[in-house]
């Protein structure tokens, strides 16, 4: 098999995924550190990947970046992109199939019974690595909008999201992305295991499962584990350790403040750095209305001005 990919298919994320960061990618551009066009040898770290935007932004804008890791506790995403960077063939050939026997269904009924036979076989041991990458991007283009979320049992449990025609099998951008993907260290765990990586001019990103900004609206199920205030400020004080080794750390979180001036337990955490409160747009939530612009905060650990 051989795809001729256009040129101007660029890589971007192949999944749809809950807090990503498409949208604020120029807002995120004006807070990276200063110079860092101009250095040489970047070493780039994100601890909490996800759909990636921030990512494939990074390494096709500065090429200087001599070596990037990603991680993510998430098994399931993490064996999504070694997927596509080592088997992208194999992998499209198996959506190639599903994506045909989807369509061919013809009705939104036989189309539910598929997608629930699929989320199945994905909730089941057993698959191969490419079957279970292949099976969580049909997933992510035929559920309820595209959202990612499992139960305490580590399932997947989103309902159907009567698409009709959804493209299942994007072959351009799967193979856009295993070229980009190449040279990029994958892994698989805590967050804090990316400090060993730290190497010279390192930059790391942190977009962590976001605080709820209220009773009703707790999601960040990406994982079976919740990740809770213990963990933020687990977070926090590795945000504080990578500080003291000299590394350019940027990271994003909810703004409690937006919805209650009395929720500052973000705010008093990082208070000594700096924190900024940016206009992001959401995309995905179940109802219509509330998806909007929220301020969030984008806090770092270096002053934006040159020397």
């Amino acid at each position: 098999m051989q795809i001729q990919t256009s040129s101007n298919i660029k890589a971007r994320p192949f999944l749809k995924w809950a807090g990503g960061k498409t949208q604020l990618l120029p807002t995120i551009d004006t807070f990276l550190p200063k110079g860092i066009d101009s250095q040489h040898n970047i070493t780039y770290i994100e601890p909490f990947v996800g759909g990636g935007a921030l990512l494939f932004h990074m390494l096709q804008k500065y090429p200087n970046i001599s070596r990037a890791i990603i991680n993510d506790k998430n098994p399931r995403l993490i064996n999504t992109y070694q997927t596509i960077r080592d088997y992208p063939w194999h992998l499209i050939e198996v959506l190639q199939n599903l994506q045909t026997e989807y369509r061919s269904l013809g009705n939104s009924e036989s189309q539910q019974e598929y997608f629930l036979e699929i989320r199945k076989a994905f909730n089941t041991a057993g698959n191969s690595n490419i079957e279970d990458a292949a099976y969580m991007l049909f997933l992510n283009r035929t559920c309820f909008n595209g959202l990612y979320r499992e139960n305490s049992k580590g399932c997947f449990n989103v309902p159907f999201g009567k698409y009709i025609n959804p493209t299942i099998c994007d072959e351009e951008l799967i193979i856009a992305d295993s070229k980009l993907l190449q040279s990029v260290i994958i892994l698989n765990g805590d967050f804090c295991q990316v400090e060993k990586y730290i190497d010279g001019y390192t930059v790391i990103y942190f977009d962590p499962p976001y605080r709820p900004l209220s009773s009703t609206s707790n999601f960040n199920s990406y994982t079976k584990e919740a990740f809770n205030d213990a963990e933020q400020q687990r977070l926090c004080e590795f945000f504080k350790t990578i500080s003291q080794r000299g590394c350019y750390g940027l990271l994003s979180n909810s703004d409690g403040t937006a919805v209650n001036s009395d929720d500052t337990f973000l705010v008093d955490l990082y208070k000594d750095f700096f924190i900024e409160h940016v206009n992001a747009k959401r995309a995905i939530n179940s109802i219509g209305t509330k998806r909007g612009s929220l301020s969030e905060l984008l806090i770092r650990n270096y002053s934006l001005i040159k020397g």
